[in-house]
């Protein structure tokens, strides 16, 4: 026998010698250590940040970019498309002009607003000790009407969007150059922070939808240079309002992934994205848009629910108020029209231009514009304005200066309608919840039953029971619509508490919502100014330290808060309004504009890009197969934030 075969013949009885020792320890009833199976860890995905396409929708101008890129393509959120058929009535959704304003009582409500503002304006000292001088619209306006333009050239060189080739569509630019003539309507697709769903042409939530992704694929197929077939190798991040509509965020991700075929996308929140874009860990974040205004407390990366405010006002109101002032003082073009695409725009300009927050900057001052439209010559005009400049933007703080009447104003988190592909939501849990409180209090009962005096015992360990308002859960939800959901509308505690007063333990819960849902309407009627607004919510934040560091760092974001001397201006109001306790606890209120120098409007979207490049974002990635699976449950599971 050779070796070979005698070592073989050696590990055949040791082997079998092991199996008997196996039967014995078996028959003895020895458990073996069970060795735990080899689970293969999932490879950790690279992250390349130029195959993540960041998308910041706003009411007036889109931002995208890859996340690698230092700025983003911004361009106008608007789309022109061409009438199926000749003969078709135009239509064009509004810019300046909205719902509320040509009531009867508007103008009551403007003059009274304007003298607000100027009664502010006296009252607070120039930084020389002086009172400011008003200024009144009559001086102007003599000047004003006496002036004419001066032709600069006979053509302007301006030209309409070229139609000759029949576009089905255009986007950005030419479609805001598109000539009235032709045959195309223009659409908004989004409107105050929401969806632009309405009861016109083009206004169904499909239409809009479409629109969305019409200008998206386009600007990233003209823009970025990304062919749409290759989206399958590229991941989104999607920046959304902090009060926001479900449904629609769900058919934006469905159009996003199955759609325009991106592989994977992130939802998160403007004003978190903001705070990483600015360097801040914690910020009471004010955005200032064209449409609307938003104010909320952020802390560590985390949107307190609470502190969710929506203001339906923005830079476009403190436009169309400044045209409002300019008439009043003669306003030289005098052909001037709200419903003018151009004149729109010229209006936009001459604000950005001449509007300012600097108490120092007094007196008739003369200024000059130019108008260059197509298919007219280029015009020169003088102006002379006084105190317009100032009272315009201060609109933002006495918004009853719009003049807009019988609109919901003012907007707080509501409870979610539901989903029928999410069966778990916050509405099961509350059934649940309620279940399980009913059960607890049938035994606490019992309890108190059982001893002497229980029944004062069983009132107060009911206390935390579900007709306490303080018990509700504070439902993430449907910012703008309010449809259908005027029962289910959701305060945290401290809202209820600012609007209500305390709530009464004993009274139904049916009663509690009626009477809660009238508050609301009343609040939601009123229009509160950006330092209202800001001191509700940095006051509705739950701990005093949290509301310490919220007054130490008010970051203001967005277009609509960009004039001369508004830090300064804002700062001072709020020291002013804020509550004398905090005065002494609040080392430094800081109001912060510019953060690192940026400009305010891209700070959201840089915070989105930073968002790409976290290792901690890894498990916040929605792919498209998980979203065909699962649906809008994946948003509840993956959202950074409360879904």
């Amino acid at each position: 026998m050779t070796q070979a075969e005698k070592e073989q013949d050696n590990g055949k009885e040791k082997e079998k010698e092991r199996e008997k020792e196996k039967e014995k320890e078996q028959q003895r009833g020895v458990k073996r250590p069970i060795a735990p199976p080899v689970i293969s860890e999932p490879p950790q995905e690279q992250i390349q940040s130029n195959f993540i396409v960041v998308i910041h929708p706003g009411s007036r101008t889109l931002r995208i970019g890859r996340a690698t890129d230092n700025l983003p393509v911004m361009v106008p959120h608007v789309i022109a498309r061409r009438h199926k058929q000749s003969g078709q009535p135009r239509y064009e959704d509004a810019w300046l002009l909205r719902d509320g304003l040509n009531k009867p009582e508007s103008k009551e409500q403007r003059q009274n607003g304007l003298k607000m503002v100027e009664q502010a304006i006296w009252s607070k000292k120039m930084s020389n000790g002086v009172r400011r001088t008003p200024v009144s619209a009559e001086q102007a306006k003599a000047y004003n009407c006496q002036i004419r333009p001066a032709v600069l050239e006979s053509s302007s060189r301006v030209k309409w969007t070229n139609t000759a080739h029949h576009p089905p569509h255009l986007v950005g630019e030419e479609a805001l150059n598109v000539n009235p003539s032709d045959c195309y309507n223009i659409h908004w697709p989004v409107v105050r922070g929401q969806l632009n769903v309405h009861p016109g042409p083009g206004g169904s939530l499909t239409a809009v939808l479409s629109d969305l992704e019409t200008i998206w694929s386009h600007v990233i197929q003209k823009s970025l240079e990304i062919p749409l077939k290759d989206l399958k190798y590229y991941r989104c991040i999607l920046l959304v309002p902090d009060i926001y509509n479900r449904q629609h965020i769900k058919e934006v991700v469905n159009m996003l992934l199955l759609n325009m075929g991106f592989s994977a996308i992130i939802v998160h929140q403007e004003s978190v994205c903001a705070t990483f874009g600015s360097g801040l860990s914690s910020a009471c974040v004010v955005d200032v848009g064209d449409q609307k205004t938003s104010v909320c407390c952020v802390e560590d990366g985390v949107s307190h629910r609470n502190s969710r405010l929506g203001l339906a006002y923005g830079g476009s109101d403190v436009t169309r108020t400044f045209f409002w002032l300019l008439q009043r003082a003669g306003f030289p073009y005098r052909d001037c029209q709200l419903g003018s695409r151009l004149d729109t725009q010229l209006l936009q300009q001459l604000k950005e231009t001449f509007c300012h927050l600097n108490q120092d900057i007094s007196g008739l001052q003369d200024h000059e514009f130019q108008t260059r439209f197509p298919e007219a010559p280029a015009l020169l005009y003088q102006v002379r304005l006084g105190d317009e400049k100032l009272q315009a933007p201060m609109g933002l703080f006495y918004p009853t200066t719009f003049g807009i009447v019988g609109q919901k104003m003012s907007s707080l988190q509501y409870r979610s309608p539901g989903d029928s592909e999410d069966p778990h939501d916050e509405h099961y849990l509350l059934a649940t919840q309620s279940k399980q409180d009913q059960s607890s209090k049938s035994a606490a009962d019992r309890k108190a039953i059982s001893r002497p005096g229980g029944a004062l015992d069983g009132e107060m360990s009911n206390q935390g029971g579900i007709g306490e308002l303080s018990d509700l859960p504070r439902g993430c939800g449907s910012g703008g619509s309010g449809v259908g959901m005027q029962g289910e509308m959701e305060l945290g505690p401290t809202q209820g508490e600012c609007l209500m007063g305390a709530g009464d333990v004993d009274e139904p819960l049916s009663a509690h919502l009626s009477r809660k849902t009238a508050i609301m309407n009343q609040f939601e009627s009123k229009a509160l100014g950006l330092d209202k607004a800001i001191l509700h919510s940095i006051d509705c934040c739950a701990s005093d330290e949290t509301k310490r560091k919220m007054y130490s760092s008010i970051l203001v974001v967005g277009g609509g808060l960009m004039f001369l001397g508004a830090q300064e201006f804002l700062l001072h109001r709020i020291i002013n309004k804020m509550p004398p306790s905090f005065r002494r606890l609040v080392d430094n209120v800081e109001v912060i504009t510019r953060p690192k120098d940026m400009d305010p409007r891209l700070i959201s979207w840089k915070g989105g890009s930073v968002l790409a490049c976290l290792d901690t974002t890894q498990e916040m990635w929605i792919h498209q197969r998980e979203w065909q699976r699962f649906g809008v449950r994946m948003l509840r599971e993956r959202a950074a934030f409360v879904w």
